[in-house]
Formats: C-alpha cells, structure tokens, sequence
C-alpha cells in the first residue's frame, strides 16, 4: 500500500466546494482498491451514484461557473 495523505484532504475539499453549491454527494470518498494497489498510478476519488436532482444541481453548478 502507497502513502497517498492528500487524496482524502482532496476528497474533502471536494465535497466542501459541492457543499457550497448545495450539492452533496453521500458516496463520494477515496477509491480503497487505487489507494492500495501496488502499481505507480494516482488514486482514484469515487464520485458514486446521485440522483436526478443532484445531477441537475452538478449541470447547473457547472455551466454557472463556465459562465
């Protein structure tokens, strides 16, 4: 297992920013099986499953800070 300490601290910023939004995500955390895989590859963020109204407010969310 590799010593990843800021993919958790990225998860939570992550799920600080959708907060902000409105946006929450109960799923979303560090991907186990990247984090103790033996290859040299970043780990992953599993983002999870959302409902219909999330995935709206992520479309929104988004195109508002494209704009």
């Amino acid at each position: 297992m590799h010593d990843h300490p800021d993919v958790q601290d990225c998860a939570e910023e992550l799920r600080a920013a959708l907060a902000a939004h409105g946006i929450t995500l109960p799923s979303l955390g560090v991907d186990l099986p990247t984090v103790a895989a033996s290859y040299r590859t970043p780990p992953l963020i599993a983002l999870g499953n959302c409902n219909l109204a999330t995935a709206r407010a992520l479309v929104a969310a988004l195109r508002k800070g494209v704009a």
